[in-house]
């Protein structure tokens, strides 16, 4: 036979394109070429193929005078990275008559060392899930990437570690074992800080409960040494697990980004780039766009800390995703969407030496430097943040005391749930709503009803305090998340006044 065809896939951003490896070897002098728009990494995979074939007991290709020819299809795709070594290697012992076996319906990743075993690759999980959407029936991956594809029920995975190990299976003479089903562990992360090592702060926590309730986005402000990166740590602690889906989506991006540490993020991310970090590295870009910390930060918490210390052009970056859940990166070469649905909880002093406003110290900032480090933050920002909690200094015999019972961050978790349990019955299964962040002015309309009293306060503070539409509805989000939290069915004017009691005062611009 002097033709073959074997099938492989490659993660394209977040999506997955499947590739056909094709070979066909014909008389002539010795050449050995990959055609399909390959990049370096898979025109290498001459050299790395050749070697682990003749590692592997068969004779190497560049010992024989034919000509071969590879061709990745579909042909007007850029293909990237070095998953399509094992592909590329049995679809030329086929073609070459050394190897027969069924390739309908399998679907072969990973990358060879020149000795012949199979090195572990990015982006398994996504794949996984396309093979079995498209009914592929078998899928070969490395044996350190099995397990993370045997999250995926319905399809057999065989997690190889040497190539000889998968031709050996192929012609059946030793065969492999499929890897069983991942179970999930049911052992929650833990949270190095508890809020209840915070010490007083209740008006803080109080308003990071209703953020993690409803989803909202939140923001912290005060002196130094306040406590606000603590309550920031802490603040995963009282998030409920990914819904299974939720934890697909979140363990398919970090396979991607090769960022993935476990086989299964059932926590919510925590994503924490230092204010030094650049546009790119914070919204994802690059030649070809790559997911950025927002992306991977997606069903979980984004923390900037020193908030108004990051150049404005990434501040000004987050207003589509925190508003549209995604986040549309265009460079020439095409345009990417990535998911980007994250509470953003953000960190900030009031001023350049963090005191203005608050007791203890006087503040010594100019007004210029004072006005410069307010300008940081634009209106549309300050908009889309829905909690402006102040975080003021604790008074020294505060400090020895023990947190209260109830400050522990297992209670709050648990009103949390509870809280969510209410909006899921009343969104009942509503595409992309989960949470009251996550409705639109259409949902407030048919969801969110407000009584003569409660929308009579609402209209007043909007009206005195200047609220744009989008504050507007965002106020009626929170109220309906602290009447959740109260267990209310209906919103009073006692919440519409709490929700409105953490817009930003102080720290206005």
């Amino acid at each position: 036979m002097s033709f073959s065809k074997v099938y492989s896939a490659q993660t394209n951003l977040l999506n997955v394109t499947p590739i056909s490896v094709e070979t066909d070897i014909s008389r002539g002098l010795h050449s050995f070429a990959v055609v399909g728009l390959p990049d370096k990494a898979v025109e290498e995979a001459r050299d790395r193929v050749s070697a682990a074939i003749k590692n592997s007991g068969f004779d190497s290709p560049k010992s024989k005078n034919h000509k071969i020819i590879i061709s990745l299809a579909p042909a007007d795709v850029k293909k990237e990275g070095t998953h399509f070594d094992v592909a590329i290697a049995l679809s030329y012992l086929t073609a070459n008559g050394e190897l027969a076996f069924d390739h309908e319906r399998k679907l072969f990743l990973g990358e060879l060392s020149l000795d012949g075993k199979v090195r572990p690759i990015r982006g398994t999980l996504p794949i996984a899930r396309f093979a079995k959407q498209n009914k592929f029936k078998e899928l070969y991956v490395p044996e350190e990437n099995a397990a993370e594809a045997a999250l995926i029920d319905g399809i057999l995975v065989f997690g190889i570690s040497t190539l000889s190990q998968l031709i050996n299976h192929l012609n059946g003479e030793e065969l492999l074992d499929a890897t069983p089903l991942t179970q999930l562990s049911k052992e929650r992360i833990v949270s190095t800080t508890d809020f209840a090592d915070v010490r007083s702060q209740e008006r803080a926590k109080r308003g990071l409960l209703i953020a993690a309730a409803g989803g909202h986005n939140v923001a912290m402000y005060g002196p130094p040494g306040t406590g606000k990166t603590m309550l920031a740590k802490a603040f995963t602690g009282i998030l409920p697990e990914l819904t299974f889906e939720e934890a697909l989506e979140a363990t398919s991006i970090h396979s991607v980004a090769g960022t993935l540490t476990e086989t299964f993020i059932t926590n919510p991310p925590f994503r924490s780039p230092h204010h030094t970090s650049s546009y790119v590295s914070l919204v994802g870009g690059g030649a070809t766009p790559r997911p950025g910390e927002i992306t991977l930060a997606h069903h979980g918490v984004l923390f900037m800390d020193e908030f108004p210390e990051f150049e404005r052009r990434v501040l000004e970056s987050l207003r589509q995703p925190l508003e549209d859940k995604v986040i549309s990166v265009a460079r020439a070469k095409g345009t990417a969407h990535f998911p980007a649905n994250v509470m953003l909880v953000a960190a900030m002093n009031p001023c350049p030496c963090g005191n203005y406003g608050f007791r203890g110290k006087q503040c010594v900032c100019t007004p210029s430097s004072l006005q410069r480090y307010r300008r940081k933050m634009s209106g549309p920002i300050m908009d889309r943040i829905d909690l402006w909690l102040e975080v003021d200094r604790i008074l020294p015999h505060e400090l020895g005391s023990a947190g209260p019972e109830g400050d522990k961050s297992e209670l709050f978790r648990e009103k949390v749930s509870k809280a969510r349990k209410l909006q899921q019955k009343r969104f009942d299964g509503k595409k992309g709503v989960t949470r009251n962040a996550e409705m639109s002015p259409r949902d407030l309309v048919s969801l969110i009803k407000l009584d003569k009293e409660s929308e009579k306060t609402l209209n007043l503070a909007a009206e005195r305090l200047g609220f744009s539409p989008r504050v507007y509805h965002r106020m009626i989000k929170v109220a309906r998340t602290i009447a959740d939290l109260e267990g209310s069915e209906n919103i009073t004017a006692n919440h519409i006044l709490e929700a409105v009691e953490y817009r930003p005062k102080k720290f206005d611009i």
